[in-house]
């Protein structure tokens, strides 16, 4: 099924109570639609043919992957699929229970990462317009934008960013933007997509060992690299209008990705009503909140806090302590959902949020809403929702972010159950 809409359209009308099966069944043509012309996992390495982009990006120094192993495989030839191949040692059981991974639709690398990224600085960039979501990394003084209308139609960019082998991640199912370091086990890991679904969460598999992976918590699941962990670096979910004008300098992920997509347009249009089921969520929903009910995340030093959307759009500014320290969290308007309408420009708006250590030169802040971002009650500095100080005392000063998802209840109750909520 392709998407359907254009940019131009007014955005489509929300959708009221859609019966699961129909659910069902629109999700599954929507995620095979992301797999259109995608070859098989063998064939990885290989760039297809497509239609550039203008402007035309440009590549940026990356840091190789390690080889490709020849040992048994967590994605063919092992228990999720059959028996091990003649020659190789079965692998260990793996660490979840196996009747949560689904098949989601396409094959392995159906849904196609992104290899070769290439980008553009702001000023080139012609295709966004200001309140589309992007993911936001900086590492070091290397600040970059993935816009979300192209990481939804490939869910991973496997990049190197400061100097460090990093995953952008985006599972569009759950709403969870996460970025990894690739490096684990003495290797340099580059991941693709398994085609598989872990309570709806992507499955993703790294090209090296062919070890899977959960994308919500980084660790491998199944294969030989089972229960090592990746690092999460912080990453936002913000508007194009917002980053833009924290980083004019930085770079932004082009279309220019050797695909052919609909970029712009969304294949999963009102997936995050409120009142609509998960796609293949074999687990139980726990039933204290609706599943697509949006909250973010916080797994802060061992302890998991839940602070829901609602409540955080009332206060706009909430004050934590998690594990003995401070954590500040906020929330600015502004900001398109990439999966209420058929574009990705005309969704609702959600906002955007951050979560930040509220301390400057080892002095305590507190904050309050204002105009355009917010203002710290100590020296009347203002700051962006990207935790930058852009006037006052402390102008030019970063707040250091502290790691978080913008993600659903259901998939955050499934796998941080025994969190703190903040309601």
């Amino acid at each position: 099924m392709s998407a359907r809409g254009n940019r131009g359209r007014k955005p489509a009308p929300r959708a009221r109570r859609i019966p699961a099966r129909t659910t069902a069944a629109l999700l599954a043509c929507a995620v095979a639609a992301t797999a259109c012309a995608a070859g098989p996992a063998a064939t990885h390495q290989a760039r297809p043919t497509a239609r550039p982009a203008n402007p035309t990006g440009v590549a940026l120094p990356q840091i190789p992957a390690s080889r490709r192993e020849h040992v048994p495989s967590a994605l063919y030839g092992t228990m999720l699929y059959g028996p091990a191949p003649p020659g190789l040692p079965r692998l260990p059981r793996p660490l979840v229970n196996l009747a949560n991974i689904m098949p989601g639709g396409p094959p392995p690398d159906g849904i196609p990462a992104i290899d070769h990224p290439r980008f553009l600085r702001p000023a080139q960039v012609n295709f966004l317009s200001a309140s589309e979501p992007v993911l936001a990394l900086q590492i070091g003084a290397d600040a970059r934008a993935y816009p979300v209308q192209i990481l939804i139609w490939h869910e991973i960019v496997n990049d190197t960013v400061g100097g460090v082998p990093v995953a952008i991640t985006y599972c569009p199912l759950c709403n969870t933007a996460i970025a990894y370091d690739r490096r684990a086990a003495g290797r340099v890991l580059s991941f693709g997509t398994s085609g598989l679904l872990y309570d709806s969460n992507l499955l993703m598999y790294d090209r090296q060992t062919q070890s899977l992976w959960v994308q919500f918590t980084g660790q491998a699941v199944a294969g030989v690299l089972i229960r090592h962990q990746l690092r999460s670096y912080p990453m936002q979910t913000v508007s194009w209008g917002a980053w833009r004008a924290g980083h004019p300098h930085g770079w932004v992920l082009s279309r220019d990705t050797g695909y052919t997509r609909p970029y712009g347009f969304n294949p999963y249009p009102g997936y995050d009503n409120i009142h609509s089921p998960p796609f293949l969520f074999s687990g139980q929903v726990n039933g204290r909140y609706a599943a697509k009910t949006r909250l973010v995340g916080i797994r802060y030093r061992g302890a998991a806090v839940a602070v829901l959307l609602p409540t955080l759009r009332r206060r706009r500014v909430i004050d934590l302590t998690i594990a003995g320290h401070p954590v500040t969290v906020w929330w600015e308007p502004g900001t398109a959902s990439a999966l209420s309408s058929g574009t990705i420009a005309g969704g609702a708006d959600v906002g955007a949020t951050g979560a930040f250590r509220p301390v400057v030169d080892g002095r305590r802040l507190h904050f309050r809403p204002a105009a355009g971002g917010f203002r710290d009650q100590e020296t009347g500095s203002h700051w962006s929702v990207l935790g930058q100080a852009i006037a006052g005392p402390l102008a030019g000063h970063k707040l250091t972010p502290v790691t978080h998802v913008d993600t659903f209840w259901f998939v955050w109750a499934a796998f941080r159950p025994h969190t703190r909520i903040v309601s």
